[in-house]
Order: structure tokens, then sequence, then C-alpha cells
């Protein structure tokens, strides 16, 4: 570990050292975040999965730097350009910026004006102006005479002050102290300019909004970043992001031009050239890339929380479902499911004429009599409100709850390689149907199996950095999986491959140690299974469940490591473990402070005593159904000033998107939200929320629906 990391991040986080130096040893020990934020509480003073992710990235950068520096280094060494100066102002270089200004000047190029000027031997001259412009010994233009040397490019004295100005102007652009003056006036100046290109107003209608527009850059919002970069890329807007022009070229004047006389006049001309040509172009590139690195993290957190609320949407647990992936023409795919998922019985209904629907009824009946449900999922795409309403209006044996389910990524599971390693031998429109169903009983166990960005949260997603995404999504699927934990019994290889310390191939191996020996009957015997060695097993024991087994505790978030702990409170209480988890009387009696050593300390303790209360609990919330106005299924039967039921599907920058069960989510704008004032729209809603909305317009033209959460709204 770097000291000099460490008191950097501890000064940027405003953490104490020791946590983030705590933090950095865990991490270098092959820890992950959710078992150092669970089970090493102490060893950080209780930091949190955020805190512990912003403390690991931010250490990959310093890292990166560092190797980037290295090679800036040695480069420089090699070319013999390396002084004391430079090196030392190459290691306190704190960020990437400052490093690459140092270096540019040095940096290798393609052979530029500049550089050809220089071969043609106008380097002296180049400095006999900078010398006028400062202040020296007066420039007279016949000294350029001297330089003139037809055999080498330079017929006159014209050519020859054009050559200085050249170098000058380079000279002036990669200057490090002029680089950093001007990406502070780009920062706090810069303005996004917008405008349509020639022939693309029809074709770019959708970004009739940014035709004209212009906006200061540092006030722009991510969301609309991001959407003027997905036009420019369509072709139909073209954009900048620079300060006014006169701005930027005083800044090179002011740094090169402190006397007047003609050798000023050339190195005021070099600095214009300089900025337009070679500075500005850099900086604008630079700015655009900050303000998208700052819209992809922000279009990235948007994203992350709706997965985060997506996949800890309520489960339905552990009952019999029929599910129905609604369908027009191809039918209405019907499965049976038990209550751990298996696909017991399949059939197709056809709905979309009478004797369809007799023939339909009959179906379903009869598979509820053989396989009893206590709930029916029915997928929410095409035909979904109206096979919805169907079973509603049919007296179903066993009178199960009858609930929309999301279809989003449901036939991307349908066709992938996990669906077709689960259902060898059914097609996709059953594979389709079993996720449904399966979403319903256990959504984090289910879509798990798909790629987070098909689940129809977030905005822009498709627009940014993939690393970014990809780190972030799978840092929000690690979380929530071990937050619930795992039962290790009857969990896919997907949702196990996401469990602290098992990687695809361990879990794979877990599955097959599992179906070759039978359940697991106890924790311990997890280190049986090939290659799960006691790294591993560390890492992952605490988040792995097993309900029924030898150890109570097995079936708890109590990691092996406390095991004795808990035996010790229970010998002192001259009972059982099982005593004590079934006794509250017991636990009460427990004093955590007489427990505190080198093994736990107080919230390890206290996190142990909650689990004891609640041995297994899940976090989820309980689940609730939903029905929709069953006189409403398009929008075309929508009116302004009607109040609906809604489920929040999305939840965005600049407000959320409300299911009203017309297949066509209407948005309820940031601003109405709330009575209140709603900066965050997360702060107000969250994907899968139950909500009571008012219409406040349809527009049938343009398939779009306005919606207000507000009490009283002015519609």
């Amino acid at each position: 570990m770097n000291p000099r990391h460490i008191a950097l991040l501890a000064e940027e986080t405003k953490l104490r050292p020791e946590q983030v130096r705590a933090a950095a040893e865990l991490f270098s020990q092959g820890c992950t975040i959710p078992f150092i934020a669970r089970y090493r509480k102490e060893a950080t003073d209780c930091l949190d999965e955020v805190a512990l992710a912003t403390v690991r990235d931010r250490l990959e950068q310093m890292e990166e730097l560092d190797k980037r520096r290295e090679a800036v280094l040695a480069s420089l060494e090699e070319r013999g350009l390396l002084t004391e100066d430079l090196k030392a102002a190459l290691e306190g270089a704190a960020s990437k910026a400052r490093l690459e200004d140092l270096y540019l000047p040095f940096r290798p190029k393609r052979r530029t004006r500049a550089l050809i000027a220089q071969e043609r031997g106008l380097a002296p001259l180049a400095d006999r102006l900078l010398e006028a412009a400062s202040g020296g010994r007066p420039f007279d233009p016949g000294e350029a005479e001297t330089f003139v040397a037809p055999e080498k490019g330079v017929p006159d004295r014209e050519e020859a002050l054009a050559g200085a100005r050249d170098i000058v102007a380079e000279r002036a652009a990669e200057n490090p102290k002029a680089r950093g003056i001007l990406r502070g006036l780009f920062v706090r100046r810069g303005e996004v300019r917008s405008r349509v290109a020639k022939g693309k107003e029809e074709e770019g209608a959708k970004y009739r909004d940014y035709f004209d527009w212009t906006e200061p850059a540092r006030s722009a919002p991510p969301h609309r970043i991001l959407a003027l970069l997905r036009g420019e890329k369509e072709g139909v807007l073209s954009l900048s992001f620079r300060p006014p022009q006169e701005e930027g070229q005083r800044v090179l004047e002011g740094l090169f031009v402190a006397a007047p006389g003609a050798g000023a006049d050339q190195v005021r001309a070099a600095c214009r050239d300089g900025y337009d040509r070679l500075a500005a172009p850099s900086m604008e590139t630079e700015l655009r890339n900050v303000l998208k690195a700052l819209a992809d993290r922000k279009s990235v957190e948007v994203f992350a929380r709706n997965v985060r609320e997506v996949l800890l949407d309520s489960p339905l647990g552990q009952r019999a479902v029929l599910a129905v992936d609604p369908g027009v023409r191809t039918g209405c795919k019907l499965t049976c499911l038990d209550p751990q998922g298996r696909l017991l019985a399949s059939e197709v209904v056809y709905l979309h004429t009478p004797r369809g629907r007799e023939e339909g009824a009959r179906t379903i009946r009869d598979l509820l009599l053989r396989h009893p449900a206590e709930a029916v999922a029915v997928g929410n795409g095409t035909g979904g409100r109206e096979a919805e309403d169907f079973l509603r209006e049919l007296d179903l044996p066993g009178n199960p709850v009858v609930v929309s389910v999301s279809e989003q990524g449901a036939s991307v599971y349908s066709a992938s390689e996990a669906a077709r390693e689960e259902f060898p031998d059914q097609d996709v429109t059953v594979r389709g149907s079993v996720s449904i169903g399966r979403r319903l009983q256990d959504p984090l166990a289910e879509l798990v199996k798909i790629d987070p960005k098909s689940l129809g949260v977030g905005q822009y997603q498709h627009d940014v950095d993939p690393k970014l995404l990809r780190q972030s999504l799978d840092d929000v699927v690690v979380s929530c999986v071990n937050a619930v934990g795992v039962e290790v019994n009857s969990a896919s290889r997907q949702l196990l491959s996401y469990v602290s310390g098992l990687s695809p191939a361990l879990a794979a191996q877990v599955v097959a140690f599992r179906e070759a020996s039978g359940p697991f009957r106890t924790r311990q015997d997890l280190k049986k299974v090939p290659r799960l060695g006691p790294k591993a097993f560390q890492q992952a024991a605490g988040f792995l469940r097993i309900r029924g087994g030898a150890d109570p505790l097995d079936g708890s978030a109590v990691h092996p490591e406390h095991y004795p702990l808990v035996d010790r409170m229970a010998r002192d209480l001259d009972c059982s473990v099982g005593d004590l988890l079934a006794d509250r009387s017991l636990r009460e009696r427990i004093d955590p402070n007489r427990y505190v050593g080198p093994e736990a300390g107080l919230p390890t303790l206290r996190d142990i005593l909650t689990e004891l209360d609640k041995p297994g609990r899940d976090p989820r919330r309980a689940f609730e159904p939903l029905a929709f106005d069953p006189n409403l299924r398009t929008l075309e039967d929508l009116a302004p000033g009607m109040t609906l039921p809604g489920v929040v599907t999305n939840v965005t920058a600049f407000g959320a998107f409300v299911d009203v069960g017309v297949h066509q989510d209407g948005l309820v704008h940031l601003s109405h939200l709330s009575d209140k004032y709603v900066k965050d729209p997360s702060e107000a809603v969250r994907p899968g929320q139950r909500v009571s909305v008012t219409v406040l317009g349809v527009d049938l033209p343009r398939r779009r629906l306005s919606l207000s959460m507000k009490k009283n709204p002015r519609v």
C-alpha cells in the first residue's frame, strides 16, 4: 500500500486514514465488499458498502495514475529529457490532467507545423519573438532576414516569421500553466451549443428542442448532455463546448505578451492561432470528456439504484404459481410451477375468439385442479390486460390471486444459455412463461440470470461507459444477493455466482457437488466442494443458507467463525443454541459487552443478536398485489382529471414512469412527484412502488401520457 494514496484518499473522502488503510488491506487479501461491510466492521469502524466501493475505485484510479507516471518517467529518461525539476513536477502531479500537461511538450508527436519549422532552423527566431514580447530586447522585423533559406523551404522573411509563429503557437498551447488556466476557464465559462445539422430537421424531430440550444456547460443536467451526445452521434446535431473565443485568446496573450512592439505583435498573433487551432480543440475535448464522464456516473447511479429496487422487489415466496405469458396470434403460454419454481405442466390457450376463450377457460381450470396454485402471474406485455381481465372473471379453483408481472427481459432469458441449460427440451415460449412465474415467486433469484440492462429501467444506459456500467451493476447485484442470502440447496448456478467469494466456476462446482452428493447438511460440507478453499469458504459461508440443516445457525447470517461465540452465550444461559433461537426471553438476558474480544466487537455482537432474533430473515418488503382499473385498457380510455392506481416502473433524473395498465407508461415529471419540492426523484419514489396518480394530459398522436402524484393538481 502506498502511504501517499492512503493519506490523499482519506482527505478526499473525509474518512480517517486508519479506516482507509484497513479497507485497503482487506481488499489486498481478496475480501469482497459485502464480506467486509458485514463481517469486518471492527476493522473498518463500520464502513458501509458505498464507502468501501469508493475506497476500492479510488485506489484503482490512483494505481492507474502511478502506472502512467512510471511510463512517462521511463519515456523521458530513455530519450534523455528528464531533468530533476521535471521529475519532481511529474512525481508531484496529483491528477492525470496535470501529469499529461507536464508531459505534453515532450510527448512524441506527428510532424506538426511547429516541428517542421524547427527542422527549418526557425526555433531561434521564435525565441527572439518571445524574448521581445516578454519585455526583453526589442525585435526588428529585419532580423528575420537572417533565417531565410530557400534550400530549407524558407524563401523569404514572411515565411520565416510564419514558421516562428507556428513554434510560438505550439509552445503557448502546450504550456502547463496556460493549460491549467484554460482548463479552469472552460469549466467556468464553457457553453454547450447545439445546432441542427443541415437537412436533418425532419429526420431528427425528436431532438427539436436542441436545434438551437445554448447553456452553461457547468450547469447542464447530465441527462441532457447524454441526449445531446446521442443526437450528435446520430448525425442530427452539431455540438461545441467552448467559452467565448476572445476570453480564451486573452489567457495566452496575458501569459506571453508583456510589452508592446513588433515582437509582441507576432507573439500575439501566434497566441491567437495557438488557442484557436491547438489549445481550444484540446480543452474542448477534455471538457466534453469530463461532462460525459459526469453524465455517465449520474446515469449509472440512477440505473443502479433502479436495478437495486427491481431486484429487491417483494417476493411472493415459495408458493405454487400458474404463469401466463400472454399472446394474441401465438396464444397464451401457461406453465404450472411448484413452490420451488420447478415446471410441472404447460399448455397453450387462445383467448382472442369466443370459442378460444371457452376452451381456454376449461384448460385453465383443469390445470389448476391438477396443480393447485396460490397465485396467477400474468406478463404485462401485449394482451396482458385482456388475459388478466379474463382470468379475474373466471371462477378459478382455489381462488388464486391474479398478479401482473413485468415481462422486461423475459425474452432475453428465454433465448439465453441459462434457459437452454435449465430447459433443454422446451421452446422459448415455455421458458419465457416459466421466467414470468418465477419472477413473482422470487424476483432476485430469477432476474440475476439476465443482463440488468434488459430490465427496462434507467436512462441512457446504452450510451454510457460500458466498463463503469458493468462494475456498478455487478456491485448492485452482488450487494442485493448477499443482503438477502442464498439457499445453497436450491439456488441456481447464476445466483450462486454472485455470492461473496464464489466465482462462476466455483458456483458451478457447488451445483455439481450438490447434484452428485445430495443436499448440503451443514455449511462445513461446503469445504468438500472441489477447489472451494478456505478463503472462498470464509467469504461465502455467512451468505449461504441451509434451512432445516443439522446446525440451526446454518440457516442464519451468523458467520461460522462466530459459532463458538454463540455456543458460549448458550452455555452461559445453560441452554442450547436451538433454545436461544426459539426463546426471546433468553436472548434478552444476553449482555453483548460480556463477549467483546479479539474475535468480535460490539458492532458484530449486535449483528449476531439481531440475527438470532430473526434468523435468516428476508430484508425485502412484504408482497402487495396491485389491481388496475378494469375499465381502462388503452390510452383512448383515459381523460384528464382521472385518478388511477399504478406502479412505478422507472425513475430517471427528470421524473418517474408509471404503469396504469394501458400498455403505455405515463410520465410523472419531477415537478409533479409531490406537493413538496423534490430535487431528486429517487427521494420520492422507487421502482415497484404502488402509487395513485392523476391524469394531466393524453397526447394520442405521440402516444404520451402525463401524470401527477400531487393531491390536487391543476388539470
